[in-house]
Order: structure tokens, then sequence, then C-alpha cells
């Protein structure tokens, strides 16, 4: 498909048209960033552990060797900078602004996703035995054999989120989104057997893997945990994507479904302006009779005279045409 000329909509030109048209999905991210908020504060659901069930629950309370506001770093700002390096190559602010929107949806969804899981399932952590007992001394009841954490009550809170992962769903959700960016940009899959072109496809999912490894060293999830925050964020990755862009082995997987619309639009005007020349017709005839009224009415100058005519005698011409 042709293209239209380059830096043609950029910020400055169509950016305010641009977030008008989509100011009620910016504002639904603002309300998924809330909803977020407030599933990060409420009390999970404290599931029953017995003691023994303590037996795989006693691996090392450590500090996380991603901490927690690493995350966005990885899975936002570092496929922002991307995108923006992509703007200012090609000048694009559907580009530009689908791409942002999509990743910004893309984590958000996932983490309300995520969240909502955590409460709902309150599975404790591996490390739960000592976020529950400090001192190592496990207290339980007499006739439940459930826990009765002596911790401190935030430690425990936090305990209780094992299922899923929300490192791994917030990397995957990011980076799988800047995955399928680049795929489409770079054009991984259009059948002529670069290979080498899967490397940068596969290098973000790498990045989000490995993120996912270190909450299983860390002994903050079970492997399971993390599996299922890999499969949501890819998923809801995917979907965002979609939403914005055509699919990477598209022909037109280079560019958002926005600027092919602007595009077949632009085509489209210029082919009805071709075919319906009584626009043209209807402003000459026009001009035509202000200008024979005027001089009726000994209101146009010689030099008016002079400057109308071309007017006319152009409008002529492509009336004849």
């Amino acid at each position: 498909m042709p293209e239209i000329q380059l830096g043609a909509h950029t910020v400055r030109t169509h950016g305010v048209q641009v977030l008008r048209l989509h100011m009620h999905d910016w504002l639904i991210l603002v309300l998924l960033a809330v909803i977020d908020g407030v599933l990060n504060v409420i009390e999970p659901f404290h599931r029953f552990v017995g003691e023994d069930m303590m037996t795989d629950l006693k691996y090392p309370l450590k500090d996380n060797t991603i901490p927690f506001w690493a995350v966005p770093l990885v899975a936002v700002l570092l496929p922002s900078i991307i995108i923006n390096i992509y703007y200012f190559i090609r000048r694009d602010v559907y580009d530009l602004h689908h791409a942002i929107l999509g990743l910004l949806y893309s984590v958000l969804v996932t983490g309300v996703i995520t969240d909502a899981i955590k409460d709902g399932v309150g599975r404790p952590r591996p490390d739960f035995f000592w976020r529950c007992f400090p001192d190592g001394k496990g207290v339980f009841d007499t006739v439940t054999k459930n826990v009765l954490c002596t911790g401190n009550k935030l430690v425990i809170k936090e305990g209780h989120k094992s299922f899923p992962s929300g490192h791994t769903s917030w990397s995957f959700a990011g980076l799988g989104f800047l995955a399928l960016y680049m795929s489409g940009k770079v054009q991984a899959f259009d059948r002529k057997g670069h290979v080498a072109k899967l490397c940068i496809v596969f290098l973000p999912y790498l990045v989000a893997a490995l993120v996912g490894v270190s909450r299983v060293d860390d002994y903050w999830h079970h492997w399971q945990d993390v599996f299922g925050g890999a499969i949501i964020g890819t998923v809801v990755a995917t979907f965002c994507y979609l939403q914005f862009f055509p699919p990477p082995y598209d022909s037109d997987g280079w560019g958002p479904h926005a600027y092919f619309q602007v595009l077949a639009d632009s085509q489209n005007g210029r082919q009805a302006a071709n075919n319906n020349p009584s626009c043209l017709t209807v402003q000459s005839s026009e001009l035509e009779s202000v200008y024979v009224e005027s001089r009726s009415r000994g209101q146009l100058s010689r030099t008016n005279t002079h400057d109308a005519s071309p007017i006319l005698d152009g409008m002529e011409r492509e009336r004849r045409r």
C-alpha cells in the first residue's frame, strides 16, 4: 500500500486531535490505575495453612533481586523509549499515540487481572513460614491446626499473594507488547527467510523470562506462579497490540490501523473529487455571477477586473476537462 508523506501527521499538527478522539480511552486507563491501587490495598484471602503444610513454605526470606520499583522501568519505560525513537524516525503521531496507549493498557489490564487473582486466591509464598513466624517458632490453633501468625501484618499480608507473579505478568505484558511492536516494524515474518530478525523478537521475551526466574530464585514465588503470570501478560499484550496494529505477519504489520485508515480516507477523498466536478462547477458559477453583478453595478474597478479574470479563466479550463 502506498504511503502518505512522512511528517504529515506529527504531535504538533495532529496530537491534540488524536487525544480528543481517544479521550474516553485515557479516562478508562486512569480508572484501571485506580482499581489496581485499590486491589493492592485491600486484604487478600487468607487461605488455610496447616502445620503439615509448612514443609514446602520454609524457604528463606530474601530481598528481591529485581525490586518493585524496577519493574515499571523494564516493562513500561524501556518500551516507551523505543517507541519514541521510532517516532523521531517516521514522525507518525498515530503510531506513537496508539503504541503508548496500547502499552499502558497492556500493563494496567494485566495488573488488574493479576492483583484481583492474587487477592482472591491468597496462595502463601514459599517463604511464608518466616513471614508468619519471624522468630522461627510456629504457633498453630489447637483444633484446626491453622497458623496463628506472630509477625508483621504487612509482611504477612504480602505473604498471601503468591499466585500469580506480578513481576512476571507485568514484564511479559510490557516486553511482550514491545516484541510484537518491533516484529512488525522490522517485518520479521515477511517470508524472506531473514531469521536473524527473530532475535529482535525473542530478546524482550528473554528479559521477561529472566525476571520470572528471579522470582523463583528469591523464593517469592512457586514456579506455577511465574508460569501463570507469563501466560496472563502474554495474552493481554497480544490482545492490546492487535487492537491498534495489524498482526506482525501481515504485509501492513509495520503501521497502525489508524494510519491506513487516514490513507484510505485521503485516497477516497481525491477519488471523489475527481469523479464529482460539480463542486468546482458550483464554485465557478458563483464567482462568475458575483463578478457580472459587480460589473453591472459599477463596483468592480479596472484593477479588480484584471485580478479576477485569471481566476475565471482557470475555472473555465478545469470545467472543460
